[in-house]
């Protein structure tokens, strides 16, 4: 991790209940697209690590005969189980409390394991590595998240677009000008490289696919408010007694953008980076990084 900070539980304290409401969705083809790229046909099992509430663990759980989500957070793992129970994935999943570093905390093996934007929050060389070794022979380690740098143009929309750099503005006010972290800050952001990280554990790849975004969301003032908790640098156990008093700053500026409380947005494109173990791969190169920052629509 990004020298000078150190994990805490309270990264991401308070902010399950926010994401399924608040976070923006990734683009729709995303789960055809790991169907076809890794041969998903029912079987085997998936490991999805740093699983959150299930975002990712549940769409894809049909195309496994078992999917583990594991979560260091109690809240998400909650909100996960939450969300499985009496839908159809239900009898497919299973959610651990445990930290990335603690695997492979008797697991078993796997076929895919995938990393929704919360590689960058662990002791990455340590996590490749174990990571691998839980892999069979032909396993895929995938890393999803939102196009990095991508342009949503507003143009056409509805309604106004959510003003981010207000929002990111307010959250300074309140927590000062540094990105928070749980208890520690972050000035640098969280850090890149995972492509030689991953070629340092034995991975070979990756195989990068874009899944086009650009639909058009339509979001309320709830909505809005749900995505700024969901964040950990806007968790709402930072603010701590004075939550209410951002919160109602935070209303009454996003309705001096849209008086009627509602917003219109581009959906973001999502990436996917595919590295296989014990397969023949491209030459190893370096591609944008999966991180996550105060201006990025689902980083975590």
């Amino acid at each position: 991790m990004t020298d000078g900070w150190e994990w805490d539980e309270t990264l991401f304290a308070g902010t399950a209940t926010h994401y399924e409401r608040g976070r923006l969705p990734y683009a729709p083809g995303l789960v055809p697209l790991l169907a076809d790229v890794l041969g998903l046909d029912g079987t085997g099992r998936l490991l999805d690590v740093g699983c959150g509430p299930g975002t990712l663990a549940l769409p894809l759980a049909p195309l496994f005969a078992e999917a583990v989500g594991v979560d260091t957070d109690p809240g998400m793992i909650a909100e996960a189980v939450r969300r499985a129970a009496g839908g159809a994935a239900a009898a497919r999943t299973r959610w651990v409390r445990v930290r990335a570093e603690e695997l492979p905390a008797g697991l078993g093996t796997f076929t895919v394991a995938v990393f929704a934007q919360s590689f960058h929050w662990m002791d990455r060389d340590l996590v490749a590595r174990t990571v691998h070794g839980m892999l069979r022979p032909g396993g895929a380690l995938v890393h999803v998240c939102d196009l990095k740098g991508e342009r949503r143009d507003t143009g056409g929309l509805p309604y106004p677009a959510v003003p981010y750099a207000a929002v990111e503005a307010l959250v300074r006010t309140y927590l000062g000008p540094v990105r928070r972290a749980g208890r520690g800050v972050l000035p640098g952001g969280t850090p890149d490289g995972e492509a030689a990280v991953l070629a340092r554990a034995g991975f070979l790849g990756p195989e990068r696919h874009v899944v086009p975004g650009g639909r058009a969301l339509e979001r309320d003032e709830d909505t809005v408010v749900a995505g700024v908790f969901s964040m950990s640098w806007s968790a709402p156990g930072l603010f701590g007694p004075h939550r209410a008093a951002f919160e109602a700053d935070l209303r009454r500026t996003l309705r001096t953008y849209s008086p009627t409380g509602r917003f219109s947005e581009r959906a973001p494109s999502t990436e996917v980076l595919v590295w296989r173990t014990g397969l023949s791969g491209p030459e190893h190169e370096e591609p944008p990084p999966c991180r996550s920052g105060p201006g990025d629509s689902l980083g975590r």
